[in-house]
């Protein structure tokens, strides 16, 4: 889950894994449903492709859930696929990781990908970008399950968004003034699109059947198909 330089540092890669459970509203629940979706077309033998792979939180639950997949995952901090390999633990045999953006990842074809809770750090045209490439090295038809920071972004409406993370990071358990400096970070450096604007950007990368299927607070998430 990360593409972004305060992942380089080593006091915030140590804290992260404490981090997702608290800040994206079912968060566990998000992986499973994931898995679920993935099922749905992918054999008992799939090849996954996880974007975004640092932290090894989400192929460390689709491993799990799943005995006979593998993984390649690719994250472009080398020191978030080292807590990955950490999480996984013995599961690790069952995964490649590559540092570097997508264009590192094998050419496929892939039975499945995921791409959890990072296309927000990417520009519009480097998400683009992504998901092209994603969809080029999945097989026909093979599911791809994306989610994200996505909400409106009408006048007033980004604030209240973020005023609606930073409440539920403080119902978590976060500080009141680190969920607020966390919100106003994430106001100042991310790329926040609207859901419609994410599903747009599947569309054109050329996913088919694209659908909705989680909503938490900020976070929106989609299945869609090569």
């Amino acid at each position: 889950m990360s593409t972004h330089a305060p992942y380089s540092d080593l006091a915030v890669v140590a804290r992260y894994a404490a981090g997702p459970p608290r800040l994206v509203p079912g968060f566990a629940d998000l992986h499973r449903m994931t898995a679920i979706l993935l099922a749905e077309r992918a054999p008992e033998q799939a090849r996954v492709l996880v974007v975004g792979a640092g932290g090894g939180l989400e192929l460390k639950a689709l491993a799990e859930l799943h005995p006979g997949w593998t993984f390649e995952g690719v994250d472009p901090a080398a020191e978030m696929l080292e807590l990955a390999k950490q999480t996984l633990g013995p599961l690790a045999s069952r995964v490649k990781l590559h540092t570097g953006v997508v264009d590192v990842a094998p050419s496929g074809p892939f039975d499945a990908a995921t791409c959890l809770l990072t296309m927000h750090f990417l520009s519009p045209a480097e998400r683009q970008r992504t998901l092209s490439e994603i969809r080029r090295r999945l097989a026909p038809g093979a599911p791809y399950v994306s989610a994200h920071f996505s909400f409106p972004q009408g006048e007033g409406e980004r604030a209240l968004w973020l005023s609606r993370y930073a409440a539920f990071a403080v119902a978590s358990g976060v500080e009141p003034d680190q969920a607020r400096s966390a919100a106003a970070a994430i106001d100042a450096r991310l790329h926040i699109l609207t859901p419609e604007q994410d599903e747009a950007l599947l569309h054109e990368a050329g996913f088919a059947n694209v659908s909705q299927f989680y909503a938490g607070f900020a976070f929106c998430g989609w299945v869609a198909y090569a």
